[in-house]
């Protein structure tokens, strides 16, 4: 899955060219805006055994995550918090350009992107997730697959886990005599904001919108910029390229347009705060 497999394979250099005047006539291969998204479709509590569930279609590609609830040790510095962890796989059957075995750097990479955006929003709050502090804690799992890949699997992947999480209820445990209980109720997540990235890469003098796998092989740099209710909360950097100060300012203010969309949609399918 690697960019420089994508970018030999896929984008060839005349293709790529033809990009570059196609862009320089304002246009994209498939036809959309610079600022505009592929379509975006969600479905929740599409895994009945899990505590909350996602499947997000962004254009062709497709993420599916998974909520799991259990009890656990906080982490260390963290006594007084749940704990959450965002984990992620590209299926073989995903790409012809996905190798089987272990996850490589991208695909890391892409865990910790959509984990960074989850937890530095501070989506979830993780002191309502205590059962004895320092000793017992809730822990949420949340666990990605991509179905299929066709660009930009950071935001397909960072909806399914805002929507999985969105949706998960969590099962009310109680300690009697020193072993955790349920009760057999369940209760809401403990949701505090809504956190929607929005991906940009820059080929060439342009900045795009949700690029698809041709475009991410043609691309000279990467940005992924996370925004909440309340406003900027994560920003990774990704490629080897670079940006200007004012193509990240204008990249910035894309995100917050478009995040806004995008969360107003997102809230609509999962009911939260009705």
């Amino acid at each position: 899955m690697s960019t420089s497999k994508r970018s030999s394979i896929i984008v060839e250099h005349l293709r790529k060219q033809q990009m570059l005047d196609m862009m320089a006539k304002g246009k994209r291969i498939d036809g959309r805006a610079f600022d505009e998204q592929r379509p975006l479709e969600i479905e929740t509590d599409v895994i009945k055994k899990a505590n909350g569930s996602a499947r997000v279609k962004l254009g062709n590609s497709e993420v599916i995550a998974g909520v799991k609830v259990e009890t656990g040790e906080p982490f260390e510095g963290l006594e007084n918090k749940g704990a959450l962890i965002v984990s992620a796989e590209v299926l073989p059957t995903a790409s012809p350009h996905v190798e089987p075995g272990p996850p490589d750097e991208e695909v890391i990479e892409l865990a910790r992107v959509v984990d960074r955006g989850v937890r530095e929003s501070e989506m979830v709050d993780l002191e309502k997730l205590v059962l004895v502090e320092g000793k017992v804690v809730y822990t949420i799992f949340v666990d990605c697959s991509v179905l299929n890949a066709d660009g930009n699997l950071f935001d397909a992947t960072s909806y399914a886990t805002v929507a999985a999480i969105l949706t998960a209820k969590i099962p009310v445990l109680e300690m009697q005599e020193g072993k955790v209980v349920d009760t057999g109720k369940t209760i809401p997540m403990p949701v505090t904001t809504v956190p929607i990235s929005i991906t940009q890469v820059r080929i060439g003098d342009a900045i795009l919108v949700d690029p698809t796998a041709e475009e991410e092989g043609a691309m000279d740099a990467r940005i992924t910029i996370t925004t909440s209710d309340e406003g900027y909360c994560a920003l990774q950097k990704g490629y080897t390229g670079s940006f200007t100060i004012e193509q990240i300012k204008k990249a910035g203010e894309t995100a917050r347009i478009k995040g806004e969309e995008v969360r107003a949609k997102i809230k609509e399918i999962t009911n939260y705060g009705t």
